[in-house]
């Protein structure tokens, strides 16, 4: 299929989830998104929109809780392998979320693409991201095949 078409396939299927006039989708108990359906229909971007905000809302609920240990914590202790260790921690702490903060800004352009109706198709050739992919990493914006060749560029790039 072309991309021409899968984009108007896309934009009419994200219409449909997108529609201000219809209300909330309201997704079944234990949804989980199939491949008998049609492709990014409104109970699949519902479902994909919840987990990333889920997702968003534990990185930002960790993210206060790290900052609320590092205030709480007193580097005022005698022992100086204490207070190494202490600092060891916050170190670590500080690296990890900032991994965080990266990841949160991926999750906020997957809602954008949720909200555009680009979110499930690769950026790079219009196909559909497959439901399983999606699944694992819902910020993904490259089908698995566009990932592999963006790799291997980097990889080729990398050694010159």
């Amino acid at each position: 299929m072309e991309v021409s078409t899968l984009t108007k396939k896309r934009n009419t299927s994200v219409s449909k989830a997108n529609n201000e006039n219809k209300p909330e989708v309201q997704l079944p108990v234990n949804y989980k998104p199939s491949e008998k359906e049609e492709f990014m229909n409104p109970n699949q971007v519902e479902y994909f929109r919840q987990k990333l905000l889920r997702w968003r809302s534990e990185l930002l609920d960790e993210a206060n809780q790290t900052i609320a240990n590092l205030s709480a914590e007193s580097l005022h202790r005698p022992d100086q392998m204490d207070r190494a260790q202490i600092e060891s921690n916050a170190a670590l702490d500080l690296r990890t979320r900032d991994r965080e903060r990266k990841l949160l800004q991926k999750i906020e352009a997957a809602l954008r693409r949720i909200e555009d109706g680009s979110y499930g198709y690769c950026d790079e050739t219009g196909e559909p991201i497959s439901l399983s992919r999606l699944e694992a990493r819902p910020i993904a914006a490259l089908s698995l095949h566009a990932q592999e060749m963006h790799e291997r560029m980097e990889r080729v790039h990398r050694d010159d």
